[in-house]
């Protein structure tokens, strides 16, 4: 979902920043700025910044960005100092005038501004895009980039009942699709929605989902499990993970020739998630035949990374249902809710946010799914069949004849 404020490039930003700044100072603490304001601040930020044409040359622009950060660690130091008003410290201006200040510019032993290099800057996604809007933040999905929000849309989807929505999630573009499924879930059960069978994207699934969703509110989470990647040779594809029989009781890993592990350790992978990891000795790797089929490890003994038994159980159950043509006939029903975002983008403005912030673009993305669910609704009493695909009418051509 696309934010309401304009996307700026990173000297426009700083200079915004700035701008925004100064004018919520003015209205907050009109007779303490006068008294901080420098002579060349009324010039520099008397306009918004895309108002003016920015400087052709690298080293004018370069000069500007120094003058701006200037400018604004001036700033900072005077709300810093002793006797600045307490309701302009307060300011939300000011505190995103920090926080663009510590992404962009660093301060010198002299206390002269530098702009940070970008391998400084923190990821793409959790920059401020807007002194207008900080929480709108950039995101790129399938090679759509937008900066602005992610909507999540859960509907109902039993044949003899109009296909109501049942919930809307707004969060920051950035976050993972699956980082809101347990946020669903609990918001379902809070209004006596849950289903008892979730069709849902890939993006919304794991190996920790799985289990949870089923534990804590008695849902089969239903979507596709990303694939293990798969080695390059039938000969290698025989020592994938799939291969290696795990005792869970004796913990301990048998390798597909026949050898066990020596160390079981329970620890955590890179982003903190639970993993255990079963480790062979190299005395029975070194001398193995299979050695270079098995694993390419400096070590030459083979390491296997795997789930907590509740969580692998479940992913290889998932994966197996994927197998299923009955699971597949059953998994089409989710392809509704590409109709339903398809109908709130064209007919009733998802896409784009008509206000600033979170909560207030939350709010119009429910009243949307309202009027949609009234729509549906109407329909659905009227007895209108729900409409299919949508055919061409070229491809109707064919259908005809």
């Amino acid at each position: 979902m696309l934010g309401a404020a304009r996307d700026l490039h990173l000297l426009e930003l700083v200079t915004e920043t700035l701008r925004a700044t100064l004018g919520t100072l003015a209205a907050a603490a009109p007779d303490w700025l006068r008294g901080v304001a420098r002579p060349g601040w009324y010039e520099r930020y008397a306009h918004r910044a895309e108002n003016f044409r920015l400087l052709q040359s690298d080293t004018g622009r370069a000069a500007l960005a120094v003058t701006v950060g200037a400018d604004g660690y001036a700033l900072l130091d005077a709300l810093d100092a002793e006797g600045a008003p307490a309701a302009a410290r307060a300011a939300q201006a000011v505190a995103t005038l920090r926080t663009v200040w510590g992404t962009h510019y660093a301060r010198r032993e002299d206390g002269t501004p530098r702009w940070r290099e970008p391998r400084e800057w923190p990821p793409v996604g959790e920059r401020v895009q807007s002194p207008y809007d900080p929480e709108m933040h950039y995101s790129m999905k399938r090679g759509m980039e937008w900066s602005g929000y992610k909507v999540h849309v859960t509907e109902a989807c039993d044949d003899d009942a109009a296909h109501v929505i049942t919930h809307v999630r707004t969060g920051p573009a950035m976050l993972p699709d699956m980082a809101s499924t347990a946020a669903i879930h609990a918001a379902l059960a809070a209004k006596g929605l849950l289903p008892s069978d979730h069709y849902v994207d890939s993006g919304y699934v794991d190996a920790g989902l799985l289990v949870s969703s089923r534990h804590e509110h008695g849902i089969s989470l239903e979507g596709p499990i990303r694939a293990v990647p798969r080695r390059r040779t039938e000969a290698e594809r025989a020592y994938e993970q799939g291969s290696f029989a795990i005792d869970w009781d004796r913990e301990r890993v048998t390798c597909p020739e026949g050898k066990t592990s020596v160390t079981w350790r329970a620890g955590r992978d890179e982003v903190g998630a639970p993993r255990i990891t079963a480790v062979f000795s190299r005395t029975d790797c070194g001398a193995c035949a299979a050695l270079a089929l098995c694993t390419t490890a400096k070590e030459a003994r083979r390491s296997v990374y795997f789930h907590p038994r509740p969580e692998y159980e479940a992913l290889n159950a998932a994966r197996a249902r994927m197998d299923d043509p009955a699971w597949r006939k059953r998994y089409g029903i989710r392809a509704g809710i590409e109709g339903t975002l398809s109908q709130g983008v064209r007919a009733f403005g998802m896409r784009r946010s008509h206000y600033v912030g979170e909560i207030k673009t939350g709010l119009q993305q429910v009243c949307a799914a309202a009027a949609m669910n009234v729509a549906r609704i109407v329909n659905w009493l009227a007895g209108s069949p729900r409409a299919n695909t949508r055919t061409t009418r070229f491809a109707a051509l064919a259908q005809a004849t």
